[in-house]
C-alpha cells in the first residue's frame, strides 16, 4: 500500500510517492519525473501529459492548458475573464470545474472544494489539501536532526515559492517534532508566466517593426513564441552574454531572429522585479519578526532560478539563500510525508502541524429588530487551521447564516461569499420564551469552512421538589466527525489527528451579540450550570440546509464521474484498437523486409510475387479505408496475414534450429552405444546391469538410428521452399524418450559391498593396527574400553 503527493501547479504536475522505503518522485511514461499540466481531446480518445503538450500547437483549439486559475470562479468572474484572453482555446458559460494534493494558500473555499469536486471526479482520496509553503515546510523540518527542544526558542525559516503563476512566502517556526505557520503572504499574480510574457510583448513589437506581421493575431505563432521565449529565459539565468533567439517558418513562411541578454531583460522587468519586497515586508510585519530573527531562508519554485528574484531576496534580508531543497519537487514530497502521516498503514516520526486560516471569515444574520443584521467574526485572518467555534444564539424561529470574507483585498474577488446555512427546526420554548440555540462552525483539514452542526437547549419543568436531584444534560455535539455540509469529502477533526496537532486548542464559544466568552471545557461547564440552574434541560440536534457559492451538486458531480469513467473506458479501448492496427502495421513492413533477406531462399518466387502484392496491397488499405476501422477488423487482417507468412516463417525457424537438435540427438546415441559397447567387453563398470534390460536398450537405440538416418535422408531430399519432413519439436521429443528410457538403465549404480568392510573394521578395534598403521591413531578411548570391559564381565554382548 501507498500514498501520494500531488504538487498540481499550474505549468507542470509532479507526483511523489511513499513507500516503506521512503518519499520517491516517480516517473511518468517518457521517463520524465515532470509531467505537463495539459489535456488534448481528440475525436476518439484524448492525451494527457507530455503527449498533450506536444499538441499544443497542433492541435490549438482542442488542448486545454493553464487551467489552475479557473477553479471555483464564475465564468464572469475577472479573474476568468483574463485568462480567458490568453488562451487559445474557447471558455463556455455553463448553466450552473489517498491522495494528498497541494494548493495555493491563497485558494479560497469555492477553490478548494472545487479541486476535492476534482479529486473525487478522478478517483482518489484526498486525505487532505495543503498549502503550498506549508508542504515545502514540511519536507524541510521532518528530517532535520537539529532542531531545538519544544522548551526552548523556534527556529524561524522563511520559505519563498514563486511557481509559473503565483509567488508565495511564509514563515515558519520549528521545534523538535513540531511545525508552526506564523504568517503567511502571496501575490496570485506574479510568477514566471509574467516573465515570459515581458519577453513575447518585446519580441512582437521587434517583429512587428522588422518583418511587419503581428504575432497575436496568429494564435499558433504567438504559442511557439511563448515556448521559445521561456527557453530563452532559462537561459539568461545562466548566461549573461547575449543569446539568439531563431524560429524557423514562424508566420507567413517567415524565418524570424532577434537577440537578448540578461541585463536587458532585467530592465524590461523592472515592474515586475519591484513586486518582490512587498509580500516579504508584509509576511515579517503580520509574523512580528526582524531579519535577525530568520535563521534561514529557503527558495523553491521554477521562478526563483532568475537571477534577479534571487538578487532582490537577498537584498531584503541582507543574508544569503539557502537552495537545499529541489526547487520543483519539494511541495510534492512534503503532500506526500503529510499523507504518511495520516495513514495507518505507515510509522512516521512524529511531526506536529499547526496552519493559518488565510482569510477572515464572518457570519451575518437576520436579528429580531425590523431589517436588522448581526455580524460576528468567526476566523480572522492568520488563525491557526483547523479550528471550531461554538456561538449561541436566542431565537424564536428558524434563520439563516450567512458566510463571507472580510479581507479579500489581497485578492480582487468579485463574490465574497462562502454560502448561506439556514438552521431549521427552531421553535420558543414552551414558555414563550425564545430557544437557546448553539451553532458550531468549523474549518476542517481541507482549510474549508462549515457550519457543522447546531443543537437546541431545551427546558423541561419539572413537578414538584426536586432540590436534590442534579441537573441532566447531555452533549451538544455528540458527533464530532459529522458535517452535514461537507458531502464530498471525510472531514475530520483536530482531535482527530494527533499526529498534525499536538496541541489541542479549545473551542470558542460567542454569544448571539458576537461577544466572545471565556473558553471552558465542556466537563466544567456542565458541572458550572449544574450549581447555577434548577430543572432538566436536554439538547436536540437541528437540521442544517447548506447552500454553498459556487458548490457543484451532487446530482452534478455523480454525472461527471460517470463521464470520467465513460472516457477512460473509451481511452482504453481505442489504445487497444491502435495497438491492433499499429500490430498489422508492424507485421506488414517486418515481413516485407525479411521477404527479400532471410526469407528469401524459403519461397518460391511465384508464391513471393502473390505475398508481395497481398502486403501492398494491405498497406495502402491501412492509408485509405482501413485508417478508421473496429479493432476487430485488424486483428481478423492480421490473422489473414499470419496464414500466409507463418508456413515461410515456420521452414526459416526448422531450418535454422533442426541441426542443433539431429545434433544433440545424435551425441545421445553415441554415448548409449559406447556403453554398449563396453558392455559387451565385461567392463566392471557395468558387469552390475541386467543382461535383460541392455538387451532392450540395445533394441531401442537401433530403432533410434534408424529413425535418425531415415529421416534425415528423407528431410536431404527436400528443398527449402518445402515443408519439412520432420520437425524440430518431434525431433526434441525423441532425445527426451531417448533419456527417459536409457539413462535409468545404463547409468544404474553399482550396488555397495559392505560386509567386508565392516569385518576389517571389527578387527582394527579388537586387536590393534593393522597393516602398518600406527597404534596411536586407533588406540581406542580408554574410558570406553573400560567400560566395555565391566560391560562384558557381567552381560552378554549381543553384535
Amino acid at each position: 500500500m501507498s500514498v501520494v503527493g500531488i504538487d498540481l501547479g499550474f505549468l507542470n504536475c509532479y507526483i511523489a510517492v511513499a513507500r516503506s522505503g521512503g518519499i520517491e518522485t516517480i516517473a511518468n511514461e517518457y521517463s520524465d519525473r515532470c509531467t505537463p499540466a495539459c489535456i488534448s481531446l481528440g475525436s476518439r480518445t484524448r492525451a494527457i501529459g507530455n503527449a498533450a503538450k506536444s499538441q499544443i500547437v497542433t492541435n490549438v483549439r482542442n488542448t486545454v492548458h493553464g487551467f489552475k486559475k479557473l477553479h471555483g470562479r464564475s465564468f464572469d468572474d475577472p479573474v476568468v475573464q483574463t485568462e480567458r484572453i490568453r488562451l487559445p482555446y474557447e471558455l463556455q458559460k455553463m448553466s450552473n470545474g489517498s491522495a494528498g494534493v497541494k494548493i495555493p494558500s491563497f485558494f479560497t473555499d469555492a477553490e478548494r472544494r472545487s479541486v476535492m469536486a476534482a479529486a473525487q471526479v478522478a478517483g482518489l482520496n484526498c486525505l487532505r489539501l495543503m498549502n503550498e509553503t506549508t508542504a515545502v515546510a514540511l519536507a524541510y523540518g521532518i528530517y532535520k536532526q537539529d532542531l531545538p527542544p519544544l522548551d526552548e526558542k523556534p527556529r524561524n525559516v522563511i520559505f519563498i515559492d514563486m511557481g509559473h503563476s503565483a509567488y508565495q512566502i511564509s514563515v515558519c517556526a520549528f521545534n523538535k517534532g513540531k511545525l508552526k505557520v506564523l504568517a503567511t503572504t502571496f501575490d496570485p499574480y506574479l510568477g514566471g508566466r509574467n516573465f515570459d510574457e515581458v519577453l513575447v510583448d518585446y519580441f512582437c513589437d521587434e517583429f512587428k517593426t522588422k518583418y511587419k506581421i503581428n504575432v497575436k493575431e496568429n494564435s499558433r505563432a504567438l504559442l511557439r513564441l511563448y515556448q521559445e521565449c521561456e527557453k530563452l529565459k532559462k537561459l539568461m539565468s545562466a548566461n549573461a552574454s547575449d543569446l539568439p533567439l531563431n524560429i524557423e517558418c514562424f508566420m507567413n513562411d517567415l524565418d524570424v531572429s532577434s537577440k537578448m541578454n540578461r541585463a536587458q531583460f532585467e530592465q524590461l522587468c523592472a515592474s515586475l522585479l519591484a513586486r518582490v519586497d512587498p509580500p516579504l515586508k508584509a509576511v515579517m510585519e503580520q509574523a512580528n519578526l526582524q531579519c535577525e530573527d530568520i535563521s534561514s531562508i529557503e527558495i523553491v519554485g521554477g521562478a526563483t532560478r532568475i537571477p534577479a528574484v534571487k538578487e532582490q531576496i537577498t537584498k531584503f534580508f541582507l543574508k544569503d539563500i539557502s537552495t537545499t531543497l529541489n526547487a520543483d519537487e519539494a511541495v510534492a514530497r512534503g503532500c506526500a510525508l503529510q499523507c504518511a502521516i495520516l495513514s495507518p498503514a505507515f510509522k512516521v516520526r512524529e511531526f506536529s502541524i499547526i496552519d493559518l486560516v488565510p482569510y477572515s471569515v464572518t457570519l451575518r444574520w437576520k436579528t429580531s429588530f425590523e431589517d436588522g443584521t448581526g455580524e460576528c467574526e468567526v476566523f480572522c485572518k492568520n488563525h491557526p487551521a483547523p479550528f471550531s467555534k461554538v456561538i449561541t444564539f436566542h431565537k424564536k424561529e428558524p434563520f439563516e447564516l450567512e458566510a463571507f470574507y472580510t479581507n479579500l483585498h489581497e485578492v480582487p474577488y468579485p463574490d465574497p461569499r462562502i454560502g448561506s446555512f439556514t438552521i431549521q427546526n427552531v421553535f420558543p420554548q414552551s414558555d414563550g420564551d425564545s430557544s437557546k440555540v448553539k451553532v458550531k462552525v468549523r474549518i476542517n483539514i481541507h482549510g474549508i469552512f462549515s457550519v457543522a452542526s447546531a443543537s437546541v437547549i431545551e427546558k423541561q419543568n419539572i413537578e414538584g421538589d426536586h432540590s436534590d436531584v442534579p441537573m441532566e444534560t447531555e452533549t451538544s455535539f455528540k458527533n464530532e466527525n459529522k458535517d452535514d455540509v461537507d458531502k464530498m469529502q471525510v472531514d475530520q477533526e483536530e482531535e482527530g489527528h494527533q499526529k498534525c496537532h499536538a496541541e489541542h486548542t479549545p473551542e470558542e464559544e460567542i454569544d448571539h451579540t458576537g461577544t466572545k466568552t471565556k473558553s471552558v471545557p465542556s466537563d466544567k461547564q456542565e458541572r458550572l450550570n449544574q450549581t447555577i440552574k434548577k430543572g432538566r434541560v436536554k439538547s436536540i440536534d437541528l437540521p442544517i440546509q447548506s447552500s454553498l457559492c459556487r458548490q457543484l451538486g451532487q446530482d452534478l458531480l455523480n454525472i461527471y464521474i460517470k463521464n470520467e469513467g465513460k472516457m477512460i473506458m473509451q481511452d482504453k479501448l481505442e489504445k487497444e484498437r491502435n495497438d491492433a492496427k499499429n500490430a498489422v502495421e508492424e507485421y506488414v513492413y517486418d515481413f516485407r523486409d525479411k521477404l527479400g533477406t532471410v526469407y528469401e531462399k524459403f519461397i518460391a518466387q511465384e508464391d513471393l510475387r502473390k505475398l508481395s502484392a497481398i502486403l501492398e496491397g494491405t498497406e495502402n488499405w491501412l492509408y485509405e479505408e482501413g485508417e478508421d476501422q473496429a479493432k476487430q477488423i485488424y486483428v481478423d487482417k492480421l490473422q489473414e496475414l499470419k496464414k500466409y507468412g507463418q508456413p515461410i516463417q515456420m521452414r526459416y525457424m526448422e531450418h535454422e534450429e533442426r541441426p542443433k537438435a539431429l545434433n544433440d540427438l545424435g551425441k545421445k546415441i553415441q554415448l548409449v552405444m559406447k556403453v554398449i559397447e563396453a558392455y559387451r567387453n565385461k567392463d566392471e563398470r557395468y558387469d552390475h546391469l541386467d543382461p535383460a534390460e541392455m538387451e532392450k536398450v540395445e533394441k531401442y537405440i537401433s530403432e533410434a538410428m534408424s529413425w535418425l538416418n531415415s529421416k534425415m535422408n528423407a528431410q536431404n531430399k527436400l528443398s527449402l521452399t518445402q515443408d519439412p519432413v520432420v520437425k524440430v519439436s518431434e525431433i526434441v521429443a525423441k532425445s527426451k524418450e531417448l533419456d527417459h528410457f536409457c539413462n535409468p538403465i545404463i547409468y544404474k549404480p553399482k550396488p555397495k559391498v559392505e560386509v567386508a568392510e565392516d569385518k576389517a573394521k571389527a578387527n582394527s578395534e579388537h586387536n590393534g593396527p593393522v597393516d602398518g598403521q600406527s597404534g596411536t591413531e586407533t588406540k581406542p578411548d580408554t574410558t570406553k574400553g573400560s567400560t566395555q570391559h565391566t560391560k562384558s564381565s557381567g552381560e552378554m554382548e549381543v553384535d
